[in-house]
Parts: C-alpha cells; structure tokens; sequence
C-alpha cells in the first residue's frame, strides 16, 4: 500500500481545478461582457433601423404632404402621428417646417417651438439618423425630407427613442445573458470536477513536491537496487501495460533497451495479479531465477503488480551437484549394506566348512559389480558423470527399478559442456524416468550416453506412459510436473541447457517412452569410444 506523507501541500489535482476555475470565471466573465456589449450596440442598431423606417414611411405618406399644405396642419396630423406612436413604441414623432417649427409633438406644449436637432442633411433631401440630447433627453432619432408634388421639401419628420427607454430594453436582456453565462459557468465548472477526480485518481492525490520526491526516489532506488524489477500496470478495465523495468530485470531477462512490450514478460506473471507469490522459480534459457510478486492498491483499488527477481544460476547449479553427490553417497550406503549382508553370508559359509561356494559366491558379485564399474569408467571420460550413473543404478534398484545402461553408451571429452552440466542434463532424465517407470507394472529404464556425428546423445527410455510432443512442451516450462509431488523443474533445467548450447529435447513416441537430447560438441576430434588409460582411471 502507497503511503502519503503528511504537510506537501496542495495535490496536483487540487492545483488544476483551481487554475481551471479561475480561467473558467475569467472566460465566462469576459464573455458575458462581451455579449451585454454586442447586446447593447446591437439595440442601438435596431433602433436606428426603427425610427429611420418609421420617419420614411411618414413622410412618403401623400397624406402628411396635404396636411402640410393644410392652413393647420396640427390639427390632422397630431391625431395620426400619436397613433403612430403609441403602436410603434418610439418616444416621439415630430412633423415640422422647413424652418423647423413643431407641428406636432408627444408634449403639446412643445408644438409651434423651434426643433432642437441637426436638419441642414435633410434639407437637402437626405435622410440623417443621429444621437442628439433633444427636449425629451438623449435620444437616437431620424430626420427625413417630405416632398410637394413639385418636389420641393415641404416639410420635415422626425422619429426617435430616447436613450432611457433604450436602457430599459437593454436591462431586460441582460438577465438573460448573465442567465446563460452562469449555466455555462456551472456546466464548466461541473466538467473540471469531473477532470479533477480523473487526474486525483491518476496521481494518487499526490502534491507536486510529492511526485517530485517520488520520482527522483524511484530512479535512484531502480539504479542502486541489485536485484530486478519489473512494475506492470493495471489501465482499469484495459490491457496491462509494462510501465517499469530496471538494469537488473533487462540483464536477467535478456530485454534489450526502450519500451518493453507486455508480451516479453513471462505469462505467468500476468495471470492472477492480484495475489502474491514469494520465491516462485523462474527458468530462462541462461538463468535459474527466483521471482516474488505483489499487487499493488490504492483506495482499495488494484492498481499494479511489482515483480522483483533474483539470480540463483550459481546456486542451482551447486544444489545440483550437492544432489549428485548425495545421490552417490546414498548409493555408497545402500552398497556399503549390501556388501556387509554378502560378508556375512561368505563368513557364515567358510564356517560351515563350504569353502568353494563362499569363493564362487563372493567372486561373482565382484565380478558383475567390476565389469560395470571398469565399463563406465572405460566409456565415459567425465568421472561426476560415470559416478552418477553408477549412484542412479543404486538407487533405481532401492526403489524397485531395473536401471541398465546400454552397451554403445561411450562419450569421450566434450568441451562445450561441464561437468555440472552433464550431470544436470543426464540426472533429471534419469530421475523423471525412474518416477515415471515406477506407474507399470514390471519397471524398467535404459540410458544411452554416447557421441554420434559430432553431438552428445542422451537417451533415456522407461516403461511409463511416455509423452506427447505438447506435454513435453508444457513440461518445458517451469513449475510443471507429472509427479504428484510437484518438484517440477527436472525437464526445465535440461531443456534450460539443452537451449544453452543449441540443441533440441524430443520425444519418440514411436520407440515406446523416450526422450531423447542432441547438442553439439563442437570438438574436432572425435572419441566416441575413446577410453582413458587404466592409471587416470585410478
């Protein structure tokens, strides 16, 4: 479980949302400004369209020309021109003179008062819309020409709004706006809640100087460390990904630098990531390693698997030997007590005055057991591997097993293998033979060690149910076993070195129970009968 140290400061989470609040609120801010702004220019706009539309549509009337004309022309068009008014919503409407006098008027009291504005444009046939602070305040109005039947300009008419009329519009809209921007802002500020939870999720709630720390402490930590480790992460609900590997686990594992695909770590240390393992041997085509796996959480949630690795080539390789010897040594025993059975029935027979059966009985048993020795010692030039074989005689005979080696069995010197090594390739044989003769009835195994066109051949055949070329597959990798003790590394450590030297680990089916190992020699002379003098034997 990851522990937070306490006082770091804000989490990198925290730190996010509030930058993402604040530019959130500024965004929004200036947005709304921005759109109460284009609000306000656009009312402007439409109220110049309004009253220059309603001034036009006045003065092209032929009925504001004739009262024009008319000895009062107050008194037709003030009637028509409130009506206007009132229906069109502007502030006022004003027909006057050429010399600017009042006709009509939304305070009668103005009406026969010069007009306040600019009418020189209009004058001259133009129409002109302006903002001019008139009698009725501030005010956005048009001014436009109305012509006689001759032409000439007759009169004026004005239209306008005042600018508190149009504040008063503009004042409605804006809660609206500040409605809409406020949802934008909630909806924002909703979606950075969501964001933030994510990247606390991510970062584990950390602060920055936390994950400052963190990472300089990891990358000392994968650099100083001598054993290997290989961090594998979980991308809740997606594939696993291989997220650390140190030196250590790229050396022990043959990974070759850059991003390491999930597909060069073993399968089994992918399967059930969620418990732990401590001390599961790993076998490699070089190593003999020692892996321990742990899940990793947070928040009760399973976030990881760390897998560490240990080198235990070397200490395999002397629990190998250390078997072989007490193997031979088990053997001397169980001799050592057959010989003192065999002493004990010669004394007996020499007391009984049977003098010729004590010496043929005592002769014969030397006889077969010297033949034997002087044949392997004769026809296999490594002395751990001819005392081997002699100890797995023993032993198979102890455990109800006729263990016989074959006549042809001759192997000179082979260079590219140690003696290590050739007891490691042919003991596991013979022990996953004899465990496996021992399920017949009449058990019995053979063992061939020889050389053949440049190569070592081990053969080593059983009366067992045998295998298929996919169970030796599957016994090839590490934990397997047929046993139902479950030791479970014999044929992984020989197809360990079989693959160290290039060779191949098969099954014959054909020939009844057998495995069969070709590895070359590569030696340029061949022994394969060669036998050392009788003095190096002794």
């Amino acid at each position: 479980m990851i522990e937070r140290a306490g006082g770091r400061g804000v989490s990198v989470a925290r730190q996010v949302l509030l930058l993402q609040i604040t530019v959130l609120a500024l965004l929004v801010g200036v947005g709304a400004t921005l759109a109460v702004v284009h609000e306000r220019d656009n009312s402007d706009d439409q109220i110049r369209r309004q009253v220059r539309s309603i001034a036009e549509t006045l003065a092209l009337s032929d009925a504001t020309a004739s009262a024009l004309s008319s000895p009062d022309p107050t008194a037709i068009l003030q009637p028509q021109t409130e009506r206007i008014r009132v229906a069109t919503g502007v502030d006022f409407i004003v027909v006057m003179a050429p010399d600017r006098t009042r006709y009509t008027h939304t305070n009668p009291e103005l009406i026969g008062q010069p007009f306040t504005g600019n009418i020189d444009r209009a004058l001259d046939g133009e129409t002109t819309t302006e903002t001019y602070a008139g009698s009725l305040g501030p005010s956005i109005r048009s001014v436009t020409p109305v012509h006689g039947s001759d032409g000439a300009v007759v009169g004026l008419v004005s239209a306008g709004v005042t600018r508190e009329r149009i504040s008063r519009q503009f004042a409605q809209s804006v809660p609206t706006i500040l409605a809409v921007a406020g949802g934008g802002l909630v909806l924002a500020l909703l979606s950075s809640l969501l964001v933030n939870r994510r990247l606390r999720r991510q970062t584990l709630g950390l602060a920055a100087e936390e994950l400052r720390t963190m990472y300089e402490h990891h990358d000392a930590v994968l650099h100083s460390i001598g054993e290997g480790l290989v961090v594998i992460g979980h991308a809740g609900g997606k594939d696993e990904r291989v997220d650390v590997v140190n030196d250590e686990a790229r050396r022990l594992l043959d990974l070759g630098d850059g991003p390491v695909p999930l597909s060069a770590v073993p399968t089994q240390w992918r399967t059930d990531a969620v418990s732990s393992t401590k001390d599961q041997v790993h076998l490699t085509d070089k190593r003999v390693l020692l892996v321990n796996r742990h899940p990793v959480t947070w928040s009760g949630g399973h976030i990881g698997t760390v897998v560490t690795i240990r080198d235990h080539t070397e200490l395999q390789n002397v629990l190998g030997e250390l078997d072989s010897v007490r193997s031979f040594a088990e053997s001397l025993r169980s001799q050592a007590h057959e010989s003192a059975n065999r002493l004990h029935s010669i004394i007996t027979m020499v007391e009984l005055g049977r003098y010729d059966e004590a010496v043929t009985f005592a002769t014969d048993e030397l006889q077969v057991s010297q033949e034997l020795i002087d044949r392997l010692m004769n026809a296999v030039h490594e002395p751990a591997l001819a005392a081997l074989l002699l100890g797995k005689l023993s032993e198979a005979t102890e455990r109800g097993v006729e263990l016989s080696v074959t006549d042809d069995t001759a192997l000179g010197p082979v260079p590219s293998l140690d003696a290590r090594e050739l007891v490691t390739l042919v003991g596991n044989l013979v022990d996953n033979a004899i465990d496996a003769a021992r399920a017949s009835d009449a058990p019995w195994v053979e063992v061939t060690v020889m050389e053949e066109d440049s190569m070592l051949v081990v053969a080593v055949a059983d009366s067992g149910p045998g295998m298929t070329p996919e169970a030796l597959d599957t016994a090839k990798r590490r934990g397997y076993s047929t046993k139902s003790g479950s030791r479970g590394l014999g044929l992984a450590l020989v197809s360990q070195v079989v693959s160290r030297h290039g060779g191949t680990l098969t099954t014959e089916p054909a020939l009844g129970s057998m495995l069969l190992v070709r590895i070359p020699i590569h030696n340029s002379s061949a022994h394969s009968s060669s036998a050392r003098p009788d003095d190096e034997q002794r």
